[in-house]
């Protein structure tokens, strides 16, 4: 992972937070983004749910079998981020099927807190493996 991708994703992380206590603050807006007409809020509900499928199962691809020296610990850092990704967009999902502003705003959270998160580990996990491998 190079420097500009570690700082997009942490600019991309923060911005989620931000977003969300925004949001959280604006009632109308989250009301009209947790509400949207029935045949969009379908559409919504479907695709986060496809997301958190398929995020899911690159989680598990990244964090399942084999031998840790196999995958690295890169790797499995990439699928705990992709784990939790999944888990915020089925909040995401929720939100939308249940008509609850709530939910969405924990699924920004949820996703923000874990980009940050993810990335300053790949960023330490990077720099332990550099040092590592120059000794």
């Amino acid at each position: 992972m190079t420097v500009r991708v570690s700082f997009a994703a942490l600019v991309v992380g923060i911005a989620a937070v931000v977003l969300a206590t925004v949001l959280g603050g604006a009632e109308e807006l989250l009301d009209a983004v947790a509400s949207p007409p029935a045949l969009v809020r379908a559409g919504l509900v479907g695709a986060s749910s496809v997301v958190a499928l398929a995020l899911l199962g690159r989680a598990i691809g990244a964090m399942g079998g084999g031998d840790v020296s196999d995958r690295g610990i890169a790797t499995m850092i990439r699928g705990v981020r992709l784990a939790f990704l999944a888990v915020a967009a089925a909040a995401a999902a929720a939100g939308w099927f249940l008509g609850q502003a709530l939910l969405l705003v924990v699924a920004l959270v949820i996703a923000g807190v874990d980009i940050v998160e993810t990335t300053f580990l790949l960023i330490v996990a990077r720099r332990h493996h550099q040092d590592g491998s120059s000794s």
